[in-house]
């Protein structure tokens, strides 16, 4: 398939990435290698990144303004993303040649060219895969992307991190002598207000008798630690070693979207089912969701509390049987 897919790249001479809404440094790192290998192979391609960015992630470039105008020599690409209304372009229904690169479980089919793994640890490991098979040349400012994606979704090696993956970055950092500290300065590096806005998630972190723990952040919070919703949503890694604690959310108010934006993480119960109910969507450990309404945040509470309390008790029942 992912030869397909290149032979896709070389038919149009327009093509746009795209990735899904509330951007990560994945989402980024696979959509931006994406865009700059196409251009080193193929320089007379126009190629264009689009999509909204936190100013969290300013260590990779402008993203692009493509005008949709229905022209049916475009090629759209989207990385990192499942299903069609999370992908962070406009009138995504105007695009009638997609292409998919995604590590995410199947939610919609958006071409009749898509290339899912979800074994594998992140979209910018597929789309080092798609330059491999395909010999294409790529340079330094690739590789930082592809380290950035790689070593974010697998919360450093954590989670999602096969040989194959360390193989990966141990060829990057060879062959591109990459300077590995000043790139994860710039992944993991914080302001003093994030730290002291830490601090108050942890105060007020609420744990549930079902082991799920959660915090809501208002915009008045928000504004009162000069943070983000996208920032609140970040910290959700933070909290993944607590011995308690077998699902946590941050939710965090998004005013300027006139919604909330839930985070989640598990150590057990399978959450991007539910999540989807709730416009939202992942992997089976980490998803996200979006409601507009605080009676739909405290049901989508309800609802990951009952999704561990059902969990403990088959648990519990399991180990009886033992």
């Amino acid at each position: 398939m992912l030869k397909k897919i290149y032979e896709e790249i070389k038919k149009y001479n327009t093509i746009v990435i795209a990735r899904h809404i509330g951007v990560d440094p994945d989402a980024l790192g696979s959509q931006f290698a994406l865009k700059e290998a196409i251009n080193i192979n193929f320089p007379e391609k126009k190629v264009y990144a689009v999509g909204s960015k936190s100013s969290r992630y300013n260590y990779f470039p402008k993203l692009d303004k493509y005008e949709n105008k229905n022209n049916e020599d475009v090629l759209l690409i989207v990385v990192d993303t499942p299903d069609k209304k999370r992908v962070d372009i406009s009138n995504i229904e105007l695009f009638p040649n997609i292409c998919k690169i995604d590590h995410h479980p199947l939610i919609d089919v958006m071409g009749e060219y898509e290339y899912v793994d979800t074994l594998s640890s992140s979209a910018s490991e597929l789309v080092n895969r798609l330059f491999k098979e395909n010999k294409m040349i790529i340079n330094e400012e690739i590789a930082k992307y592809l380290f950035y994606g790689i070593v974010s979704d697998t919360n450093r090696f954590l989670f999602n991190t096969s040989i194959e993956t360390y193989n990966i970055i141990e060829e990057l950092i060879k062959k591109y002598n990459l300077n590995t500290e000043s790139l994860y300065r710039n992944l993991y590096a914080r302001p003093f207000s994030e730290v002291r806005f830490q601090g108050f998630i942890s105060e007020n972190l609420k744990l549930t008798e079902n082991g799920f723990a959660y915090v809501i952040i208002s915009n008045e919070v928000l504004q009162k630690y000069g943070v983000d919703a996208s920032s609140a949503g970040n910290m959700v890694n933070n909290y993944n070693n607590i011995d308690e604690v077998i699902a946590w959310a941050m939710i965090s108010e998004d005013v300027k979207n006139n919604q909330f934006k839930f985070n989640i993480r598990s150590r057990g119960p399978i959450i991007n089912t539910l999540a989807e109910k709730y416009n939202g969507g992942g992997h089976a450990m980490a998803s996200g969701a979006r409601v507009k309404t605080m009676d739909e945040v405290n049901m989508l509470i309800h609802d990951i509390d009952n999704l561990c309390k059902s969990y403990l008790k088959k648990e519990g029942s399991e180990n009886e049987d033992r």
